[in-house]
């Protein structure tokens, strides 16, 4: 079992700037009635969770959105899996738009980093995907772990599992593509079958701060150059989600 420590131990996350403006956050009875007059003020502590969280919804819709408008394996794809990814898109927007209206209605900021080539290669966008589907996964995780209140681990669990079935998403589209290997936050891993998981894992993200440095070469410019990162996409706060069929919006509280 992987061994979680606190997550604040070791963070520096405001040298990096990354949760400007979420210190003065409230979190409120914005989230839909999911929160309880009991957990109207959060913590120090749930503040740094969910400043994370908002940048990595609006690191995902944008990942979607490219997908969608310019990898050319996308229009290749079945309809069912198409709609898949435009669906997935609808959900992390609003999983962006909860999180910031509890976090002081601050947006998240607009420009974005990826590898090379990351809309025009398969093998590129499809284990990026998966990559960060692992970290946001395991960032879940630490929200279910160390959040202050029973209302947003229930908020985080909730989360955790959508963002599961976009990791296999991934991993199944690379198996439909022939990609027998993908590679995500653990490195080389089989893609048959897509849901190869038994429990979901955190992949030595044990730390908040170790969750931040997995993500920070896709937000931060001087990091993106570092690894090389070339690909630069701005995330749209206006985006309003509209695909039919989504269940679930506001989260159900207990």
């Amino acid at each position: 079992m992987d061994n979680i420590k606190n997550p604040f131990s070791d963070v520096e996350i405001d040298r990096r700037g990354l949760l400007k403006g979420a210190g003065a956050a409230t979190l409120s009875l914005a989230f839909g009635g999911l929160l309880t007059s009991t957990s109207k003020a959060g913590t120090a502590a749930d503040v740094d969770i969910l400043g994370v969280a908002k940048i990595a919804e609006a690191l995902a819709t944008t990942m979607y959105t490219g997908i969608i408008n310019e990898a050319p394996f996308f229009a290749a794809l079945d309809p069912d899996d198409q709609d898949y990814f435009r669906a997935a898109r609808d959900e992390e927007k609003f999983h962006y738009d909860l999180i910031k209206s509890a976090t002081g209605n601050v947006d998240a900021g607009t420009t974005y980093f990826f590898p090379a080539a990351m809309f025009t290669s398969t093998k590129t966008t499809l284990n990026t995907l998966i990559k960060l589907e692992d970290i946001f996964i395991a960032a879940y995780q630490l929200g279910v772990y160390f959040f202050s209140s029973n209302e947003l681990k229930l908020l985080s669990a909730q989360i955790l599992g959508v963002e599961s079935a976009h990791r296999t998403l991934g991993r199944l589209v690379a198996a439909e593509l022939g990609r027998t290997e993908v590679a995500g936050a653990s490195g080389l891993e089989l893609s048959s079958p897509p849901n190869n998981n038994v429990y979901e894992r955190l992949h030595g993200i044990n730390t908040l701060d170790r969750a931040v440095n997995q993500v920070l070469g896709y937000i931060d410019p001087t990091e993106a150059a570092r690894k090389g990162y070339t690909t630069v996409r701005t995330f749209d706060p206006t985006y309003v989600p509209a695909f039919p069929g989504l269940r679930g919006n506001p989260p159900e509280s207990v």
